[in-house]
């Protein structure tokens, strides 16, 4: 097959000005730590250090819990939700004014091609301020119940596939609704969230109504535990989840929890296969995998496996593998040497288990972290690579002959966060997603986003939904739900 070749397109990081060290930021304003320490942050397709980063202790969660409450019970606590939705406008205009400059930080530190942190991650975390704006001086019109009203300080931990849009998902809705925020991004991509204290500031947000704290599992720790946060938003691996739920429990404290994944891509024989391939591709393969709703399973219907399996594994071999910062890449870097870790391994076993191991056999770069597109066929339901999170470009192929197959295949994973159906039935997209345990089916297409539409899941995958109507729930007690 031919295959067309690309000259170089890497976007410049002259835009990015990337300080030496950062400090944290607590009540408006950059502080060093009271008894916190420092890592390095790299980038993970090229191993290079981009900056030292610091580590919080407890005293510095102290005193950023401290700020959010005094701006909670001051200016903010106290501001109408007009004038709260005029500040969110001011950030969404700041971040499409500074997109070039997020974005190519974005790829800097996470290792995702720029083309999507470009075209998605950056417009979208926008979109989140744009959306929840309007809905700060409408709270009452929101079907949320009675009075509504701010939880008060927000505790929010975030992942390192999303940086930049995770923030928005959480700190937008808690602003719209007047609660304050301290907020935690992960250790191996921070830079993002400081940049955005960057925002805060030109915004002219009050002192202390966000507030960004760096550092690892313990950093996070000491916001779950603080005694004065009244909510805690965490996205995340299932089984710090978990450890969150256990700790809040028999507080008063309120919690979403938005965790792994293992969805179903569901093929039937009547789909447009070519359509359904590009979005297999992008199910799985987008943001290298690093993606808690991932496509990571497929299941296609018996007697067009051999066909789409051939479809899809030429449309592999066009995947360019490589430097993020160059616009044509298509898939970049693994996020980090533990993440690569765990992907080889569980890949590993899929081998060992008996499934048929495909890749599009890419050259790799020497330097940086790196994992080639895989598919595994002759899968089973029994395999670990049809039952664990693996947060990598790797998808599993299992094959179905009725929808009522179909379903029980889908629904047989601890985890129900998303799902997709392909056909031309309606009455059968339907009676899919009826049948479905995941928050999300998309149908004849995945891994599409729109800040109206609630996101969440079930079982393992956590409990309350971010976006939409819904998501502003989460932000709000009322007469009616306490």
């Amino acid at each position: 097959m031919a295959k067309f070749e690309y000259a170089p397109a890497p976007e410049s990081r002259a835009v990015v000005d990337l300080a030496p060290s950062y400090g944290l930021f607590i009540n408006g304003e950059f502080t060093e730590s009271q008894g916190g320490s420092a890592f390095k942050t790299v980038n993970p397709a090229t191993e290079e250090v981009l900056s030292e980063v610091t580590d919080a202790s407890a005293a510095d969660v102290d005193r950023a819990v401290a700020a959010a409450r005094r701006a909670y019970n001051g200016a903010w606590g106290r501001m109408s939700g007009a004038d709260r939705g005029k500040y969110l406008f001011r950030i969404a205009r700041i971040l499409q004014e500074r997109a070039r400059e997020f974005a190519v930080l974005e790829t800097l530190d996470n290792g995702k091609p720029i083309k999507e942190s470009r075209d998605v991650d950056v417009p979208l975390a926008a979109a989140h301020f744009f959306y929840h704006a309007g809905w700060a001086d409408k709270l009452e019109y929101a079907g949320l119940g009675t009075n509504p009203r701010a939880h008060g300080v927000v505790g929010q931990v975030i992942p390192w596939n999303f940086p930049l849009l995770m923030l928005a998902w959480k700190i937008a809705p808690a602003l719209a609704t007047g609660n304050t925020v301290v907020l935690k991004p992960a250790e191996t991509t921070p830079l993002t969230a400081l940049l955005f204290a960057d925002v805060v500031q030109q915004a002219d947000l009050p002192p202390g109504v966000v507030n960004i704290v760096t550092g690892a599992g313990a950093t996070g720790q000491a916001i779950v535990d603080h005694p004065d946060i009244d909510k805690l938003a965490f996205t995340g691996s299932t089984g710090v989840g978990k450890m969150i739920a256990r700790s809040i429990a028999g507080t008063r404290k309120k919690a979403t929890l938005e965790l792994g994944g293992k969805a179903a891509n569901i093929i039937f024989e009547d789909a447009a296969i070519d359509q359904a391939v590009e979005g297999i591709v992008n199910g799985i393969f987008f943001n290298q995998g690093h993606v808690c709703c991932a496509g990571s399973r497929l299941l296609v219907q018996e007697n067009i496996a051999a066909d789409v399996e051939r479809r899809l594994k030429r449309r592999l071999e066009t995947l360019r593998v490589g430097d993020p910062l160059d616009k044509n890449t298509d898939v970049g870097a693994i996020n980090s040497k533990a993440q690569l870790s765990r992907i080889t391994e569980l890949t590993d076993a899929g081998e060992a288990e008996g499934a048929e191991r495909w890749d599009n056999g890419c050259e790799l770069p020497a330097k940086g972290f790196w994992f080639r597109p895989t598919v595994f066929t002759g899968v089973s339901q029994t395999h670990r690579i049809a039952q664990e999170e693996i947060f990598g470009p790797v998808l599993s192929v299992l094959t179905f002959r009725t929808p009522q197959e179909a379903v029980a295949k889908a629904n047989n994973t601890p985890y129900g966060l998303s799902a997709g159906v392909w056909t031309e039935k309606g009455s059968r997209i339907l009676w899919m997603a009826d049948q479905l345990r995941a928050g999300v089916v998309w149908a004849n297409t995945f891994n599409k986003f729109d800040p109206t539409s609630p996101f969440g899941g079930y079982k393992e995958s956590g409990y309350g939904r971010e976006g939409g109507r819904h998501g502003l729930s989460a932000y709000v007690t009322t007469e009616s739900n306490g």
